[in-house]
């Protein structure tokens, strides 16, 4: 199959998305589509999963004009949508999940329970998946769920299927094994439109690549082993990106954060540090390592715990998100879609819901403060939005992520845990993220950087902690803290082993 999109433009209001975009591709290619975070790259392939309609231009399958005023239609003609946004129901098991709409049947029109269950074990089966396909959706974390979504796609038998941002939420094994089921599927004939802003893998697993900048394709080609992730970049953002170390100095100053022996006895055990004000402290690992667990429960809102919390000398135990953040702490989670902002507010209501008891005089809200906060936000954070009230949903991930930085800041916290916090944000957006969490430090917030990736703890923070299984392996700081150190930690070696 071969699908062509020719000159293909849409306008959402006054705000042209897509400007005469040309974009193919075809059976047994792997084509990343690239660009920054509103860019236009969703809108294009929402136009081809039949989303929404384009206002000018054609789209092609095997040379035949076709139009899919639905996305039963475009699945229908061989095309297959996982989307960024996960689209599964949580009250359903896997294996319903995977049927949804194409159900198998039995005489009498009763469901063939047996059968939907056999074949999304087969597909399990074949990306080496230890998933129960009658296990209910809701129990399953975010990696899981991304992994249901391709095997979706999977049983669907699309001939082309489109990726948007698939190992977001994925550990580097399920990475592996998605890659793995990738290429087998391009050796099949498939076609896959591949949607990420880890560059990287754009270099490992695609076959070409377009670039999309302010809703115009401005570059594309074969990846071949020439080609360079700062090339994909310099395209991406029209200029040069930084590579280059971004860490403040070690320096320990006064104590703001300390833990002694926190256990909860399921997720993390004996977990003993501090931070420090005006620090960049990283806390690494793998997926699962517990980093996540440990600082909810400091948060409050996660497991009770043994051991004691001390912020500024004094002794707190937070048992509830607002206790908190009453004593300094701000915490930006790691879903930004499913934890960090509220879909069914605007921009507005989003950024200062954290704050409302402070905005808040005799029951009413007191909005002349609201906005003038909101205003110093968005100037500080260069967050790019229309209207205040228009939806949270409208801004791109990039400027939805320092929507809920600012939520957090706006509490002006004494302590800031960032979990994965550039985690789905385009390379521009994240050199951002990046200048606003060293201008925080600067002004001596303790900030706390949980990532799993290696490259973000060495570029950004001072030091770091890096946990395995619930435990901290060891501490890496200056020349110690490398990628190849930090992984050897995080896959169960003490430093104390490290020679």
């Amino acid at each position: 199959m071969i699908v062509e999109m020719q000159h293909i433009s849409k306008s959402f209001g006054s705000n042209l998305v897509l400007d005469q975009v040309d974009f193919s591709v075809q059976g047994g290619e792997i084509h990343a589509l690239l660009g920054e975070n509103g860019a236009g790259k969703s809108t294009l392939m929402n136009i081809l999963g039949g989303v929404v309609p384009r206002d000018a231009g054609q789209v092609l399958i095997d040379g035949k004009p076709v139009v899919f005023s639905t996305p039963a239609e475009s699945l229908h003609s061989g095309i297959a949508f996982i989307h960024q946004e996960l689209n599964l129901v949580n009250d359903l098991a896997i294996f319903e999940n995977m049927f949804i709409g194409r159900e198998i049947k039995k005489r009498h029109h009763l469901l063939d329970t047996q059968e939907m269950i056999r074949q999304t074990q087969e597909v399990f089966d074949r990306m080496d998946l230890k998933l129960d396909p009658r296990m209910m959706v809701r129990d399953l974390d975010a990696s899981y769920k991304q992994i249901v979504e391709i095997c979706r796609a999977m049983i669907e038998r699309a001939s082309i299927i489109i990726m948007d941002e698939p190992t977001t939420s994925l550990t580097e094994s399920e990475i592996q094994r998605v890659f793995a089921l990738m290429l087998s599927l391009k050796e099949q004939g498939v076609g896959i439109v591949f949607i990420s802003h880890k560059l990287k893998e754009v270099l490992d697993v695609c076959t070409r690549y377009s670039v999309l900048r302010d809703g115009v394709l401005v570059a594309n080609g074969a990846v071949t082993k020439h080609l360079t992730t700062a090339e994909l970049a310099y395209h991406m953002v029209g200029h040069k990106v930084r590579n280059t170390s971004l860490h403040l100095e070690d320096k320990r100053e006064k104590v703001v954060l300390r833990l002694d022996g926190l256990s909860d006895g399921k997720y993390f055990r004996n977990i003993t540090l501090e931070a420090h004000r005006g620090e960049i402290l990283g806390v690494t690992g793998l997926l699962g390592d517990g980093r996540s667990e440990l600082f909810q429960s400091v948060f409050g809102f996660g497991e009770p715990y043994e051991g004691q919390v001390t912020l500024l000398g004094n002794p707190i135990r937070c048992r509830t998100t607002w206790e908190a953040v009453e004593h300094g702490i701000a915490y930006v989670p790691r879903n930004r879609k499913e934890n960090g902002i509220i879909k069914d507010l605007d921009i507005l209501e989003n950024e200062s819901i954290v704050i409302l008891k402070r905005l808040t005089r005799h029951g009413l809200i007191d909005e002349a403060a609201e906005k003038t906060i909101f205003a110093t936000e968005v100037k500080d954070l260069s967050i790019k939005l229309g209207k205040y009230t228009d939806p949270i949903t409208s801004l791109s991930g990039g400027n939805q992520q320092k929507i809920v930085l600012a939520k957090w800041l706006a509490s002006d916290p004494s302590v800031l845990i960032l979990d994965n916090p550039t985690q789905g944000v385009d390379v521009g957006a994240k050199e951002e993220i990046y200048d606003i969490i060293l201008k925080l430090a600067g002004l001596g917030v303790a900030i706390i950087v949980l990532s799993s990736e290696a490259q973000e703890i060495t570029r950004v923070c001072s030091r770091a902690m890096v946990m395995f299984h619930g435990e901290i392996m060891g501490e890496v700081a200056g020349d110690q803290m490398t990628e190849h150190t930090i992984m050897r930690l995080a896959t169960g070696e003490r430093q104390g082993a490290i020679s």
